[in-house]
């Protein structure tokens, strides 16, 4: 016997940008549909509403979920059992057959690409509605994505469901359309886009505060020589890439103090206005996440929960967690995409992973809202790639095929391949060896813009920064860490002011390194902009806006000494 069909009636209200992608999608009814959504936006409720609707009007019989993770396809049929859609999220490809007591199942494209035939079959006994979730896995590999292909091009409907960046690569995704631009190469269409900015403003995602930490870094290179760097300066790509992983190591104090950061700022956020907010580590292999768990038990006082494999064990700790008020939660993959934790609210991103896709997926675990005003605050290293992530979070990315790549030294296709066997890879361990770290907060990026003057780890001045309230609203947390930056230059200038009158000998002028020249020159054009803002009332994100449109090159957490200079002479002339 089937199971009875969805009620309309008793479904839960739309999101303003669902209802408008719905009406789009039953006026077109088109085989295809692609739509784009920042994490927490609620592509899940979207994708189930078409699903209820397709069922109760007789378009479809049966419903297919495609998934990335095994661990998705048990949230997504209890996100579907809520509304009356009955999943299998069970079905294995041995079954070949779904049970009448379901709607239909979820797979992932792993067991899809196993055994097309299989699910090629179910989608012909019954006119199905197949709905592709975060689709770019299915450009992963060849096999995939030809597995897709074949199960689902006799399907009577098919959505294309992502949240993140796509890649540039030569595999194009089934289903996807593509359209040539004026530079010759294909980039994918999507047939509704919500992003993060939209969503922001909207108040269906949190507002998203990066901490960024430089320190100094000592390692050995497999040549015997010493090396030292401070972390933002600017470098080459192999030296940002080993002097990184010198921070992250678990030996050294950065991870430390960046952890001590991170609990006093989760504490902050359990005191004033989130009492179950949760925090998440995400690491590159095992062995770190278990060095970073005794960490953080030692400094939080509470056992750290360590999510190490996708496998049923895993799924229930990640189940656990989220309903629980645990306060840490270390993971190498697990919690990378689409796992709902409303509740996490702090995360160190602690990995040398640094694709744009793999940030948004990471990113993406802390912005969906449960009420008006949460904030979340993200701590990072600052390296320039990844500060440019964090300024252009709201950056549609589309799926373009042929374009070159740009290596960028961050040994992203090694990290991959250490997290999908969850052991640190041996070529990494064999490049360097990590003598020591420190940290120190170089400055908060929020909405494109970067805030703050540089402070010490344990110093006053990193505590005002770590104490801004977990209630804000967008514009509430403009308006505090322009005020937080607008006292630390007001104390600098009072030092100074305060300092000794005797006139020392002279001496030979103090050589700045590059890291303290873009440092020095940052806050210049911090205050000029402030001035700026204050002459004229534009909003600080708009004026840099406007340097970056007049001036070229990025965000001011990366651009260069060059750069600088230069936003700096045309700020003056406004």
């Amino acid at each position: 016997m089937s199971p009875p069909l969805p009620d309309l009636e008793s479904f839960p209200p739309l999101r303003a940008w669902q209802r408008k992608a719905l009406v789009e999608y039953l006026r077109r009814r088109s085989p295809d549909f692609m739509a784009v959504a920042t994490p927490g936006a609620g592509k899940t409720t979207f994708a189930l509403r078409i699903a209820a609707e397709l069922l109760a009007d007789g378009t479809v019989e049966a419903v297919t979920v495609v998934c990335p993770t095994e661990h998705l396809k048990s949230q997504w049929a209890t996100a579907a059992a809520r509304v009356g859609i009955q999943l299998d999220h069970a079905f294995r490809n041995s079954d070949v057959h779904s049970s009448r007591d379901f709607h239909g199942a979820v797979l992932t494209y792993a067991q899809v690409g196993m055994a097309p035939a299989v699910h090629r079959r179910r989608t012909m006994t019954r006119s199905t509605f197949v709905i592709l979730d975060e689709i770019h896995h299915a450009g992963d590999s060849r096999t995939w994505g030809d597995g897709v292909k074949n199960a689902f091009d006799e399907a009577e409907r098919r959505l294309m469901l992502t949240g993140t960046p796509f890649r540039s690569d030569e595999n194009p995704i089934p289903f996807v359309l593509y359209e040539r631009g004026q530079d010759g190469l294909q980039r994918s269409r999507a047939d509704s886009v919500y992003g993060y900015s939209d969503a922001l403003r909207d108040g269906v995602v949190r507002p998203v505060l990066f901490m960024a930490y430089s320190g100094e870094t000592r390692w050995r290179t497999n040549a015997g020589d010493e090396l030292a760097a401070r972390l933002g300066e600017p470098m080459t790509k192999d030296l940002i890439a080993q002097a990184w992983r010198t921070a992250l190591d678990h030996r050294g104090d950065w991870m430390p103090q960046v952890m001590r950061a991170a609990d006093a700022r989760l504490t902050k956020l359990r005191t004033h206005g989130i009492p179950d907010a949760g925090g998440l580590v995400i690491a590159s292999d095992q062995q770190t996440a278990r060095a970073y768990a005794k960490l953080l038990e030692v400094i939080s006082g509470e056992k750290a929960v360590v999510v190490l494999s996708d496998d049923a064990g895993a799924s229930e700790r990640i189940a656990t967690f989220a309903l629980s008020t645990q306060r840490w939660m270390v993971a190498v993959r697990m919690v990378s995409e689409g796992v709902d934790i409303p509740r996490l609210a702090v995360g160190v991103y602690a990995t040398s992973a640094s694709t744009p896709l793999y940030f948004a997926q990471a990113i993406g675990r802390f912005v969906r809202a449960r009420r008006e005003g949460e904030t979340a605050t993200v701590f990072l290293p600052s390296v320039p790639h990844l500060l440019g992530l964090a300024s252009e979070m709201e950056a549609q990315r589309d799926h373009i095929l042929g374009a070159p790549k740009d290596p960028d030294g961050l040994d992203d296709d090694l990290l991959e391949r250490a997290q999908r066997e969850e052991k640190a890879d041996g070529d990494l361990e064999k490049q360097f060896e990590a003598l020591g770290a420190t940290a120190e907060l170089d400055q908060v990026i929020f909405d494109g813009t970067s805030f703050g003057m540089g402070a010490m780890t344990g110093t006053p001045e990193e505590e005002e920064y770590l104490g801004l309230p977990g209630l804000l609203t967008p514009d509430q947390v403009t308006t505090l860490l322009n005020r937080r930056q607008a006292d630390q230059l007001a104390a600098e200038k009072k030092t100074k002011r305060n300092a000794p009158a005797d006139v020392p000998a002279p001496r030979e002028p103090v050589k700045l390194s590059a890291g303290e020249q873009r440092v020095s020159l940052r806050r210049q054009l911090n205050t000029l902009v402030a001035a700026h803002h204050h002459r004229t009332g534009l909003p600080h994100g708009k004026i840099h806006a406007e340097l970056r449109r007049l001036c070229g090159g990025p965000p001011s957490a990366q651009a260069t000494i060059e750069q600088l200079e230069e936003r700096i002479a045309t700020v003056q002339t406004l």
